[in-house]
């Protein structure tokens, strides 16, 4: 049985057929992804953070400190906090992390209605700020870990100093914030081949690429820049 009415000019039953098969495929998995959703928000609270951690924010040409606990502009909204790649013995930002904040950029001003939002990095401000205006970003709050010990407390740093990307959610209740969240499917087992795909969900260059006939491919991934 047909599952609607809709039909494209020149289409063939073996098309229909094969899209409608699709179709219940897709209907499974919007269904399965807001079951997941609904799991991720009945989550208990996770552990309160150690400290309060400071970093640095540009400020006047120059930096000004700014702790954890002052990133809830909306106090009872959730802070959402992206782990940058890009420490201070990185010779650039990493091509990876930069694509995907140049979407959330543009979606920042959407996104702070709800939530609050902001980037850190092991890189010194200035670093940081200057990678950001190269890229046109002007939404996005960014915050240096230089002087502070959160990414190595929340994994976006590993023992040998080689920085991981990572999506944080952090709550607050009362005087405390907790952790809520983290993409941990970047150290979770992977089948031979195949990304982690931690962040792939809230990413639009790879679902669009997921909706052509080419698909991401195997051998392609962003770069800082184009020819």
């Amino acid at each position: 049985m047909a599952i609607h009415a809709i039909r494209f000019p020149g289409e063939s039953p073996e098309y229909r057929a094969v899209r409608d098969e699709l179709l219940r495929a897709e209907i499974d998995l919007r269904r399965r992804v807001e079951e997941v959703a609904a799991m991720r928000r009945r989550l208990p609270l996770g552990g309160v953070v150690p400290e309060d951690y400071v970093f640095d924010e540009a400020a006047d040409g120059g930096a000004r400190p700014v702790r954890l606990a002052e990133l809830f502009a909306r106090p009872d909204a959730s802070l959402v906090l992206y782990n940058f790649m890009y420490g201070p013995k990185m010779a650039a930002a990493c091509p990876m992390c930069t694509s995907f904040l140049d979407a959330l950029d543009a979606t920042a001003p959407h996104l702070t209605q709800r939530v609050n939002l902001a980037v850190v990095a092991r890189s010194p401000i200035q670093r940081i700020q200057a990678h950001a205006r190269a890229r046109g970003w002007r939404h996005l709050r960014l915050l240096s870990s230089s002087a502070n010990a959160f990414n190595r407390d929340y994994a976006g740093e590993s023992p040998d100093g080689s920085q991981n990307p990572l999506l944080h959610v952090f709550v607050r209740r009362g005087d405390r914030v907790h952790h809520f969240y983290t993409t941990e499917l970047f150290f979770a087992p992977t089948t031979p081949g195949q990304h982690p795909r931690h962040i792939d969900a809230m990413w639009p260059l790879w679902n669009v690429l997921d909706a052509t006939p080419e698909g991401r491919g195997t051998d392609w991934l962003p770069k800082l820049a184009y020819d």
